[in-house]
């Protein structure tokens, strides 16, 4: 008899684990149960009337060789140049025998990064670069000050108790209240002085101005086989209709093999007996809840409501599960004739707007804390590229705030506003059209009890039948493609 395995989210770990279970053996039966009725989570992708938004941006970027075979398996690197490309006269990089952008959907595109930070009206690099421009946009006394606060980093360094010290240590303390401090309290609501430097840690890695000068060194001297951050990375991939084709691929491929998908299904009890093994979940769907039992479980609902939703747990543990702090997410597409940011790279794109795939904003007078440009991102994400600009505001907030409870028109109004504000664009009668999307739990934050998230993991750990997948599943605001390794969830099962 099949084993019964519960997958809760339809989110990349869960329809991975899911997808791999089934392709990998014929013993499990695999049902997937997702709250809403989309797939991909945080990853999906919104289709609005032709134009199509990534909910925060996603690269397709990975060190791990199994993980790039699994993206190519499923949607192939192009074999010949997207729309844009053909247009502009650009090179990207093409496969021999691979998908042709322009006559197929199942494609994956290569497409060049460029992130920059917005601050005082002036781009800069991101990560900032020592390049003229930079110094040019700083101004020379700046530049002098930031030279100085970083040598004095270099020789000092802080004990790292914090964000703030894990910033300083690798920028300067002067860069690092530039171009760190303002972005890092709007994203997660909390000064950096407050946040574990394990977020830093893990996001940030090896980046540093070290890192940066090494980065710079290794291309002027063309040197082979230069290491290079993740942050820093000049090319990447990317499905040609936003990240949410990936997983509503992988989710069609799933029930082919035949798993079972139940869409609109919360899960609001996770059922475990005295030996201290689950027995299955409890969801709702239609306002009626159902029992399902299975062998084992893989979870990548958040943590918080995986232990508070699990009877018998001890106080002590779920005490920590329910302080569990989340930061949310809301954006507005916005859809313009003409973006106003003139594009001085050497960067051609259409409409000759700035190339950006998304920009930091560092601006204390707006709330504002990134904009994407989807244009760059994947020319098909725009019904009318040649004439329209598709624009994603974003906004970090928590549940039930002031900010999260705004109407969808008050909030597009806001965003539009700040765009004026900006100088982004003339009017707010420039907008064609906008519309607005929020995300709960968007991003696993680091501080209040997190500092005791490791006693959660050792009792959830000693759960036989239980994994806990993907970023809300293990609390680590992890990458697409660390949402994706799964060899080991495998072999346990």
């Amino acid at each position: 008899m099949k084993k019964k395995v519960i997958v809760i989210g339809a989110g990349p770990a869960g329809l991975t684990a899911a997808y791999e279970l089934l392709s990998k053996s014929d013993d499990y039966d695999v049902t997937v149960f997702e709250e809403s009725e989309q797939f991909g989570g945080i990853s999906r992708t919104v289709n609005y009337k032709g134009n199509r938004m990534d909910m925060g941006g996603h690269r397709f970027f990975s060190k791990v060789p199994e993980v790039n075979e699994w993206w190519e398996k499923m949607l192939p690197t192009q074999g010949s140049l997207p729309y844009d490309d053909i247009v502009l006269k650009r090179e990207a990089t093409v496969v021999s025998g691979g998908p042709d952008p322009e006559k197929s959907d199942r494609v994956m595109l290569r497409r060049s990064r460029l992130s920059r930070i917005f601050f005082k009206s002036k781009f800069f690099d991101y990560p900032i670069s020592l390049k003229f421009e930079t110094i040019k946009n700083m101004g020379f006394g700046t530049t002098i000050v930031v030279g100085f606060s970083y040598l004095k980093s270099a020789i000092f360094k802080r004990k790292e108790n914090s964000l703030e010290d894990f910033y300083i240590n690798r920028f300067g303390k002067k860069l690092y209240s530039m171009f760190f401090e303002n972005y890092t309290e709007n994203l997660w609501g909390r000064h950096p002085s407050e946040i574990s430097p394990e977020w830093g840690a893990q996001r940030v890695k090896g980046l540093s101005i070290k890192a940066i000068l090494g980065d710079i060194f290794g291309k002027i001297f063309n040197k082979k086989n230069r290491k290079v951050e993740t942050s820093l990375i000049e090319e990447f991939a990317y499905p040609k209709l936003g990240p949410g084709q990936l997983w509503e691929l992988t989710a069609a491929e799933i029930e082919k093999m035949g798993g079972h998908i139940i869409k609109s299904a919360r899960v609001t009890k996770i059922l475990k007996n005295k030996e201290n093994t689950l027995e299955g979940i409890v969801y709702e769907k239609n306002g009626k809840e159902t029992t399902f039992y299975g062998d084992y479980v893989i979870s990548s609902m958040p943590v918080k409501d995986l232990v508070e939703g699990m009877n018998d747990v001890p106080e002590k543990y779920r005490s920590i599960a329910s302080g569990l702090p989340y930061r949310d997410y809301m954006t507005v597409g916005v859809l313009i004739p003409h973006l106003n940011l003139e594009n001085k790279t050497n960067k051609k794109t259409i409409g000759n707007i700035v190339p950006d795939d998304w920009v930091y904003v560092h601006d204390r007078n707006v709330k504002m804390g990134r904009f994407q440009i989807y244009n760059n991102w994947s020319p098909y994400l725009v019904k009318d590229i040649e004439h329209t600009v598709w624009m994603g505001l974003e906004y970090f907030c928590n549940e039930g705030d002031s900010m999260w409870s705004m109407s969808d028109d008050d909030f597009g109004k806001m965003g539009i506003r700040e765009m004026v504000q900006m100088k982004l664009i003339d009017s707010e009668s420039d907008v064609i059209d906008y519309h607005v999307e929020r995300v709960k739990k968007a991003y696993p934050a680091y501080f209040d009890t997190y500092e005791h998230m490791d006693d959660l993991r050792s009792y959830i750990d000693k759960i036989p039948n239980l994994f806990c997948v993907g970023r809300n599943g293990q609390h680590r605001y992890n990458n697409l493609d660390h949402s994706t390794i799964l060899c080991v969830l495998l072999l346990k099962l």
